[in-house]
């Protein structure tokens, strides 16, 4: 039978199933979405549909946001499941997405069966209850059809999707769920056993568990705990408790509470029960302190002299309390070690408390992992990467435990009392000394190495050959004959060093390489250039090595755009002032869906000048200007207050109607194809045999636009909305933008613009207000209104 899945049904339309439908809708999927009539609604179908509609209404205001672009929300129809179950007749998949009950998810299944084509695939995203029973008593057809398809929440966001097959489960219903997922939804799938909490839930709920008992049985404090707890052992800034006040103290309390009697075997399980953890939840529960839901939960956001300030929950009073900003001896002579397995193995040799801390709970964590994952995984691959793409985790357990050296941690986790389990032993027994070898994985269930899956369009760039490299940059070798750029600053900052990888690139694509592609697979693009280079050169008086540093960016961008072969740019998550730059002069761009592009340059009191405001003329401004009697102004006012606003699309699409994108580059769902896909395209474009493109002159509007802008920008003084200075920065932005001192608009050359660029940005670098911005940014990561 050959699936595809053009239409989707979904039942449930609370967070979790307006999430899933949110997502269908960004790639492009109509999606019939329903709920149960609402309560107590008298005989109108519109008061039947009170519920789902205002629940679709809160899905649509959600922060963040669901939806990565308005007209999606399009793509979404509501209705209830007593008047409107029959529009899931040509769904092509059904999901299942109600009250965590078994009995209500059977009953609709026996509804379902009754509405849905033959063809169609039916799942649950059930998290607690058993796959294979909530299709037990349906017929054979059907149960083939059907599995669990377990999304985390926000759906948009999170890229675990958790696949549950039954017993039933026909093998090409899974094969295509598994491409879909990973190739349409752009998902990091897993395929999991039909376990209680199945794997990264599993995982957290008793390693988490474990996390905040040893904290409340020892004494340490909320605020010391998720301070190292968070990126310094490798997991995001939500660390612990800042993660439970996230996903709801309530969901925390119903996934354990359910989780202890469905796991009887499992002697771990006792941590879901320990006497102070329970005695807090339960008083947190009843005072409804349920985290970000209700405005507190182990945090409350409050005002402190009109600052806001976040309070930490002290267990033994229940009152809040600064927490202040812990310290650590340990923290402090490890946090700036880049590998992972380094950073781990030097924290736990300390012996003040923090080091205590993260030595028992990794301890923990890794043999807990070893003993639970043949259980609940078919490789120890699917337990990493889910707890990777579940929860941001920098590595999964048995990737940061080959960091750290399995035979050497092993011996100190038995040293200090933790199990190491029996296939783990038998695995160093046998000489093997890592989880992942050359290609492999050691699996547990043969006792030998397997090697892992081929991925599409997957390309790992610590696998590619380096060429050159320097503190800030790789040139590395894709290979057929394609190399690549790889950001490597801290924050992937520009600085001299990556300007001059790019163009030793380039030097070596006109004698070496047929295409070149700029990315990395780094937490972000690139955050713009190294403000504090260019705060102590202000400072300093260093005109002219500012300049030089400018202009130095601007001759490569322009020899990126313009080279004689194939320049394709990969941005991804943030990509912030110059970074936006470097995008922006490709031949094309492959971006992930969630990237995050804006000319913020304002914020520190500059304008953009690599190139950025040149780009955005030709591609809001010229289209128009080619128009006879076209109207400039408005394109104008939009593309300018953006800038003057720092203004940061909240996704590719809405990068791209800000002209941070062109219309034909490509918008990638899949975070981990990005860079294949930047490839694929630059080698598409080596075989079309594309000419490079021809240098465009730009319209600058001239000094009447200018004033008009000046206008806008005074009216938002008088409204307190900008400050004197905001009008002195704006006025540069206006200035270059509008083509400076000319008496009519003209098409110039785009050195042209590039030269007011870097006149405005020098001229402001030499004013005490912008170096006070710079150095507020880099004091406090925040931007000053001065």
């Amino acid at each position: 039978m050959t699936f595809r899945i053009e239409k989707v049904g979904i039942i449930g339309a609370g967070t979790m199933g307006g999430g899933i439908a949110a997502h269908l809708a960004n790639v492009g999927i109509p999606v019939v979405l329903l709920d149960i009539p609402t309560p107590g609604a008298g005989d109108s179908r519109a008061e039947r549909n009170q519920l789902v509609e205002g629940l679709y209404k809160r899905l649509t205001k959600s922060r963040p946001a669901s939806f990565a672009r308005p007209d999606r929300q399009n793509l979404v129809t509501t209705g209830n499941t007593q008047d409107d179950l029959d529009k899931l007749a040509d769904c092509d998949w059904v999901v299942e997405v109600i009250i965590e009950q078994l009995e209500p998810k059977k009953q609709l299944m026996a509804r379902l069966e009754k509405v849905v084509k033959p063809t169609a695939i039916i799942s649950s995203n059930t998290s607690g209850i058993p796959i294979t029973q909530i299709v037990e008593d349906s017929s054979d057809d059907f149960k083939g059809r059907f599995l669990g398809t377990h999304f985390f929440n926000p759906p948009r966001y999170l890229k675990l999707l958790e696949l549950i097959p039954t017993e039933w489960t026909r093998s090409d219903v899974l094969d295509y769920m598994v491409d879909f997922g990973s190739n349409i939804l752009g998902k990091g799938v897993v395929v999991c056993k039909d376990t209680p909490n199945f794997i990264a839930n599993r995982f957290i709920s008793i390693t988490g568990s474990y996390a905040a008992n040893y904290a409340l049985d020892n004494g340490y404090s909320i605020a010391e705990v998720d301070a190292i707890t968070g990126p310094l052992i490798g997991r995001p800034k939500t660390a612990t408790f800042r993660l439970t006040d996230l996903v709801g103290l309530d969901v925390m309390y119903h996934v354990n509470n359910n989780l202890y009697p469905a796991i009887p075997d499992d002697p771990y399980r006792e941590v879901l029960r320990n006497e102070k953890a329970v005695g807090l939840i339960d008083a947190m529960m009843e005072k409804k302190w349920l985290g970000n839901k209700t405005g507190q939960g182990y945090y409350k956001q409050d005002r402190v002299n009109g600052q806001r300030v976040f309070l930490t929950l002290d267990p033994e009073t229940m009152e809040y309390v600064d927490g202040g900003k812990p310290r650590f001896d340990s923290v402090s002579k490890v946090y700036k070690m880049a590998d992972l397995g380094e950073r781990l193995n030097a924290l736990i040799e300390e012996d003040d408390r923090a080091a205590e801390f993260v030595r028992n709970t990794t301890f923990f964590n890794l043999a807990y992992a070893a003993h639970v994952a043949p259980e609940i995984a078919h490789s120890l691959k699917d337990v990493d990467d889910a707890n990777r793409w579940g929860f941001a985790h920098e590595a999964g357990p048995f990737e940061m435990w080959d960091s750290m050296g399995v035979r050497e941690t092993a011996e100190k986790m038995q040293a200090a009392g933790f199990e190491i389990a029996d296939w783990v032993q038998e695995m160093l027994d046998k000489g093997h000394e890592s989880f992942y070898a050359n290609g492999s994985y050691y699996d547990f269930n043969t006792g030998e190495y397997a090697l892992l899956p081929t991925e599409k369009n997957v390309i790992h760039l610590q696998k590619t050959d380096v060429l050159e490299q320097n503190p800030s940059a790789r040139l590395r070798d894709m290979g057929d004959g394609v190399a690549i750029v790889e950001f490597t600053s801290k924050m992937n900052a520009i600085d001299d060093e990556m300007v001059a990888m790019i163009n030793v690139a380039l030097d070596k694509l006109d004698t070496d390489f047929d295409a070149l592609v700029v990315g990395n697979d780094g937490q972000d693009f690139c955050v713009g250039a190294n403000i504090a280079a260019v705060g102590i050169g202000a400072a300093q008086g260093m005109w002219d090595a500012i300049n030089d540093k400018v202009l130095a960016l601007q001759k490569t961008v322009m020899r990126m755009k313009h080279a004689p072969k194939p320049v394709v740019t990969a941005p991804h998550q943030r990509v912030l002032g110059g970074g936006v730059e470097l995008a922006m002069h490709g031949w094309a761009a492959v971006a992930d869906h969630e990237t995050y592009m804006g000319l913020v340059e304002v914020g520190v009191g500059l304008i953009p000048a690599g190139g950025g405001l040149k780009e955005l003329l030709e591609r809001k401004i010229n289209p128009v200007a080619e128009t006879p009697n076209a109207d400039l102004l408005p394109v104008l006012q939009e593309a300018f207050t953006q800038v003057a606003t720092a203004k940061v699309g909240t996704s590719a699409w809405e990068d791209r109607s800000m002209g941070y994108l062109r219309d034909d580059d490509i918008i990638n769902f899949n975070a981990d194809q990005r860079l294949g896909r930047a490839k694929a395209l630059a080698l598409s474009l080596v075989e079309a045999d594309v000419a490079p493109p021809e240098v465009k002159q730009v319209y600058a509007v001239g000094r009447e636009f200018y004033y008009t802008l000046m206008m806008g920008l005074k009216s938002f003084q008088w409204g307190n909305y900008a400050t004197e200075y905001d009008g002195v920065v704006g006025q540069k932005l206006a200035w270059a933008m509008c083509g400076g001192d000319l008496s009519a608009g003209q098409w110039v050359d785009p050195w042209y613009i590039l030269d007011l660029e870097r006149e405005g940005f020098l001229s402001l670098c030499g004013n005490k207000q912008t170096q006070e911005r710079i150095m507020h940014m880099l004091q406090t990561g925040k931007p000053l209104r001065n």
